[in-house]
């Protein structure tokens, strides 16, 4: 796979800055040892790693410390409901603050408006997705 990349930049002349590939957090927890070569290769080039869908499935920080990510993808599923479920906010809130610690930026998935969108900045959640932030747009490539 590495390799594979490796063409694909290549090929397309892509600059590796603007690179940031996501792995969902539950395959990178099932394979962590491939994963984390992975990501330790694609890191010595230049590219960047989000661990998305935190929060969701398996999550643990310690795989955090054996993951090399720049970035943490909080999952919607637990901030479209932080305004109004305690846990939810805490859980964010503890995602938040666990990867700050670790030098890790965070982005909260799902923001669907000015309220959750506020609370975010309260907390300090580096950035976040989702209608109410921009509808998806179609893109011209060519």
């Amino acid at each position: 796979m590495i390799g594979y990349i490796r063409e694909q930049f290549d090929a397309f002349d892509i600059s590796l800055k603007g690179i940031c590939f996501e792995v969902t957090e539950t395959a990178a927890i099932a394979n962590r040892n491939c994963a984390g070569t992975l990501i330790h290769h694609l890191l010595q080039i230049g590219c960047r790693f989000a661990l998305d869908d935190f929060g969701s499935g398996m999550s643990s920080f310690g795989y955090l410390k054996t993951l090399s990510v720049g970035y943490i993808k909080i999952d919607g599923s637990i901030v479209k409901d932080m305004l109004h479920d305690r846990i939810d906010h805490a859980m964010v809130e503890a995602i938040n603050n666990i990867g700050h610690v670790m030098g890790i930026q965070t982005i909260a998935e799902f923001v669907e408006d000015d309220a959750i969108k506020e609370e975010l900045k309260r907390i300090n959640v580096n950035f976040s997705q989702g209608y109410g932030v921009g509808r998806p747009e179609a893109i011209q490539l060519f």
